[in-house]
């Protein structure tokens, strides 16, 4: 029975291309593809069995629930098991029932004849191209379970990494949340019971008192319509994001911005170091690890800085020179360039991922630092301000009675 199989390739020029072709298997779909003289870069099965619409629509699947299943097919297929064994043994024994779900697809479409790496390739939303790619080298080189575990340490990095930035980012936005929320309290429900206080006392009122009343009775009056503003304008800007160009500047923003810039830019720095050194030395080609770096790079000015490169690599300059622009530091670029010298770019690269974690752990350490008493005066400020500004006519009128 045919079936949709969606693909990207790369045509004569180099450019990318994705479309659709129905075909009885995938590898009817690889080969019409060469015969019109495209390179295939994925394909995979448009139509979803019901094991993987169970997993879409069931419990969400967790990045750390594929380092664990990583690290122990690893161990398995290491000691001698069969793939078919190790994966029937995970699909009783993993704990996370999307991943559990998962690996029983797999087995079934091994046992159909299918490669490990074709059965991995069926299922996108959980395996990135980085693991397609390592596990098809893997295959070809005879060394699974070498790949399998250096996927597995990979994989933790990066969610170290992204665990770090998390910690950076987490706290001031929930502080600032709680501030925004005290102060629309204050507004809404607070303000307007001094208000009527105060047209009782007569007089006038302090200048900072006259501005905050005035912002509450604003802000009571229309604040369906601010709500409906906010919200039209998180659509469109989400919807702004969606688009190439607008992803572009907003990443080119963000890597601007003065202490944050530098701590995403170190971020994408280290992510692409460890992806590339982990595919180079599984033995994946170039370009293709280029194209998959490029994918996996987590920011738009990075990627097209790689997708420049690689079309300089492969107009026969090396990949240093190619990396050589205003996106990669020159000292990964020669530390890549030594690494091309001595023949040990992999362990180079290795080198430069750990540099940048470091960087930027210390970096996140020394932002958690500066930032928590940052935020406690913001808070303090902005409530104490407010509170201050309602008992401001209270002391006035203290004043007058003590004359």
């Amino acid at each position: 029975m045919a079936a949709t199989y969606v693909y990207k390739v790369r045509d004569k020029a180099g450019r990318l291309v994705e479309g659709s072709l129905e075909a009885q298997n995938e590898q009817l779909v690889v080969s019409r593809l060469r015969d019109m003289g495209y390179v295939p870069l994925s394909v995979s099965r448009k139509s979803r069995s019901p094991l993987t619409m169970e997993i879409n629509f069931g419990k969400k699947f967790e990045p750390k629930d594929l380092v664990v299943f990583s690290r122990q097919l690893a161990t398995m297929i290491d000691s001698g098991l069969s793939i078919l064994r190790a994966l029937a043994i995970l699909a009783e024994q993993t704990e996370s029932k999307a991943m559990a779900k998962v690996v029983a697809a797999m087995k079934v479409d091994i046992e159909q004849g299918l490669s490990f790496s074709q059965a991995v390739s069926r299922h996108p939303k959980i395996f990135p191209p980085l693991y397609v790619a390592m596990v098809r080298a893997g295959e070809t080189g005879g060394v699974l379970d070498e790949v399998m575990t250096r996927l597995a340490s990979t994989l933790e990095k990066q969610l170290e990494l992204r665990a770090k930035i998390k910690s950076a980012m987490t706290y001031p936005i929930v502080v600032f949340a709680i501030v925004v929320l005290i102060v629309a309290g204050m507004l809404l429900f607070v303000v307007p019971m001094f208000e009527g206080m105060y047209k009782d006392m007569g007089g006038t009122l302090p200048l900072p008192t006259r501005v905050l009343i005035g912002l509450s009775g604003i802000l009571t009056k229309i604040w369906w319509l601010l709500a409906i503003l906010i919200a039209g304008g998180v659509f469109a800007f989400r919807r702004w994001l969606a688009t190439p160009a607008g992803r572009l500047r907003w990443d080119r923003f963000k890597l601007r911005v003065p202490i944050f810039g530098s701590l995403l830019q170190k971020t994408a720095l280290a992510r692409f170091s460890r992806t590339l050194a982990a595919l180079i030395r599984s033995g994946v080609p170039i370009m293709e690890s280029l194209d998959i770096v490029r994918e996996t790079a987590g920011n738009a000015v990075v990627a097209t800085a790689l997708a420049d490169a690689r079309e300089r690599v492969r107009l026969g300059e090396s990949v240093s020179v190619a990396l050589t622009n205003d996106v990669f530091p020159p000292m990964v670029v020669q530390m890549i360039a030594v690494g091309e010298e001595t023949g040990a770019v992999d362990h180079m690269l290795e080198k430069i991922a750990d540099f940048y974690d470091s960087e930027v752990e210390s970096t996140v350490d020394a932002l958690t630092s500066l930032i928590e008493p940052g935020l406690m005066v913001f808070m303090g400020v902005a409530v104490g301000g407010m509170v201050i500004a309602l008992y401001l006519p209270m002391f006035n009128l203290i004043n007058l009675v003590d004359k």
